[in-house]
């Protein structure tokens, strides 16, 4: 999983033009748009853009990208809007924090993979492959897995009052992961469990070796390569005057105070990068 881990962080490197930016805001307009033509339509509309396997197959391959921006939750006003908000705050979080480049690689991939669940359901089950079943939701709904392993103690305020760290809504957020694929193999309808487990499996793909700081309750071993922070800025305070320097653009604490610097623990030496750079580098061996 890791070695996956580096080629996609090597990818996203070498390509850092690659993916839409802003991409989960374009996508969340999207939802709403749709959302409002469903309410004239009776749901007609949403039901021309999802993703159904026998349509595909018959030559509707506009399916496989619009039931994207398909809402999940089209019924209720309430819950459709506090959905598309989470999904936008997290997104443009992570698409912060990684760059466009890897997000829209998160996300490309939770696409393809739930295109290809929903072509495995109808090889398991024929009927299935008439029906709306495969959307987004669940690799929306990994989206707070991936938050909470980049920032586990920021605070959300549920229904707007009430304070809760990421890390514990990434547990009920797995909670339901397993609920639901529980109740569709106890059901008989095991092919649909195929859908919350992809989505996991895609959030693993770029957060495998860190999702012991999601669920909170396991710290790392010491590695051999753990950075003495306070030698390596010493070293680098010795070196004209700067207290940081990014390894791949060059930039410095002196001359770009309002940046933030981080020393990664996987490259083999003391290398300071940028905020644009620390989750965003070739690992150095």
């Amino acid at each position: 999983m890791s070695a996956i881990t580096n080629w996609l962080d090597r990818f996203c490197y070498k390509h850092p033009r690659f993916g839409i930016p802003n991409l989960m805001k374009y996508i969340v307009i999207a939802n709403v748009l749709v959302y409002l033509i469903d309410m004239v339509s009776n749901g007609t509309f949403s039901y021309l853009l999802a993703l159904i396997p026998n349509a595909v197959l018959q030559g509707e391959v506009w399916r496989l990208v619009t039931f994207i921006i398909v809402p999940e939750t089209s019924g209720n006003l309430f819950f459709t809007a506090l959905a598309l908000y989470f999904y936008y705050f997290i997104g443009t979080a992570m698409e912060r924090e990684w760059g466009t480049a890897k997000f829209s690689v998160f996300y490309l991939c939770g696409v393809v993979l739930t295109i290809l669940a929903s072509f495995l359901m109808k090889a398991a089950m024929p009927a299935l492959g008439y029906l709306p079943l495969a959307s987004m939701y669940y690799v929306n709904m990994s989206l707070f897995f991936a938050l909470a392993s980049l920032y586990p103690d920021v605070q959300f305020l549920l229904f707007f009052f009430i304070p809760v760290k990421a890390k514990w809504l990434a547990w009920a957020d797995a909670a339901l992961f397993a609920v639901d694929i529980i109740r569709y193999i106890s059901r008989g309808m095991w092919p649909l469990a195929l859908l919350p487990a992809i989505a996991f499996v895609n959030y693993l793909l770029f957060f495998g070796d860190r999702i012991t700081v999601m669920f909170g309750g396991v710290r790392r071993r010491a590695d051999p390569r753990v950075i003495h922070f306070k030698k390596a800025q010493k070293a680098a305070q010795e070196h004209k005057g700067y207290l940081h320097k990014c390894a791949v653009c060059g930039r410095t604490n002196t001359d770009h105070p309002e940046l933030e610097f981080r020393y990664c623990s996987k490259c083999n030496g003391y290398y300071c990068y940028c905020q644009d750079h620390i989750y965003n580098h070739v690992h150095i061996e």
